[in-house]
């Protein structure tokens, strides 16, 4: 147990003022110059956001689940911030941070990145203001030597993982909607021979140019991502076994949503 929620307020409101401080000169020239409109909206957000609950939340979901439709919104809803590891290691990385540099170099010499720097450059993120109220994780972790890491990580600042979403789609459906896609190379313009075809079977139509199918569009690819991603994830979702609730992703969108929403409310 680390603090309890009204400590844990009162610091975050703490760490605020000192924060800003220093930056208020130079801000509040700046705010001078933005629209009433848009300062009473963000204030209005952050006014909303503090009475949010924190929540520390991750998703699971294999290619084609549908993870990167529901992120923004939960993100949106729940006052989050969105950690996707890839960017976050780019991020890192293009802002040279002491962390940045070490998975430079692991990249460059064409080592894996590791757990360690992973977890790091996630603890970096979330004590940026925006991640105060809580963080979705989106691919991360992968292995539960990574899902321990991040725990050790979250439980020495006194937090904890509170919900795994899990995006479940039978897969033949994920091989169905992986292998029936088309792409128009000049526009990157996707079409699905069974639920968003072409006006004519092949062709764009926009331009009219031929169609093609991307090489790892096949079932054979996609098979053997899906058996090493549930190979990965089971040990995953049992670890956190108490933490997880299963979302029937293969619905539509909306339906979706609102299965997000009952278990987050």
């Amino acid at each position: 147990g680390g603090l309890s929620g009204g400590d844990r307020r009162r610091a975050r409101a703490r760490d605020e003022e000192s924060e800003s401080e220093g930056v208020e000169s130079v801000r509040m020239a700046d705010l001078a110059e933005v629209a009433t409109e848009d300062l009473m909206a963000e204030v209005q957000r952050r006014l909303k956001c503090q009475s949010k609950p924190e929540k520390r939340l991750i998703l699971v979901g294999p290619p084609g689940s549908g993870k990167g439709t529901q992120s923004p919104a939960i993100k949106k809803d729940h006052c989050l911030c969105h950690l996707a590891t890839g960017d976050m290691l780019r991020a890192a990385v293009a802002a040279k941070t002491p962390l940045g540099m070490k998975a430079k170099a692991a990249m460059e010499s064409g080592a894996l990145v590791s757990d360690e720097l992973v977890v790091g450059i996630i603890g970096d993120a979330i004590k940026k203001p925006e991640c105060r109220t809580g963080f979705v994780l989106d691919g991360f972790p992968r292995t539960v030597a990574q899902a321990q890491k991040l725990d050790e990580m979250l439980k020495s600042r006194g937090v904890d993982v509170d919900k795994v979403l899990s995006f479940e789609v039978p897969d033949q459906l994920l091989v169905e909607r992986v292998t029936g896609r088309w792409i128009h190379p000049g526009s990157g313009r996707s079409y699905h021979e069974k639920f968003a075809p072409p006006k004519t079977p092949g062709l764009d139509d926009f331009t009219g140019e031929p169609l093609i199918k991307r090489k790892d569009d096949n079932a054979e690819t996609i098979k053997t991502r899906l058996a090493a991603f549930h190979a990965q994830t089971a040990p995953v979702l049992s670890y956190y076994k108490n933490k997880v609730t299963h979302i029937k992703a293969d619905r539509p969108a909306d339906n979706v949503a609102s299965q997000i929403k009952a278990t987050l409310k």
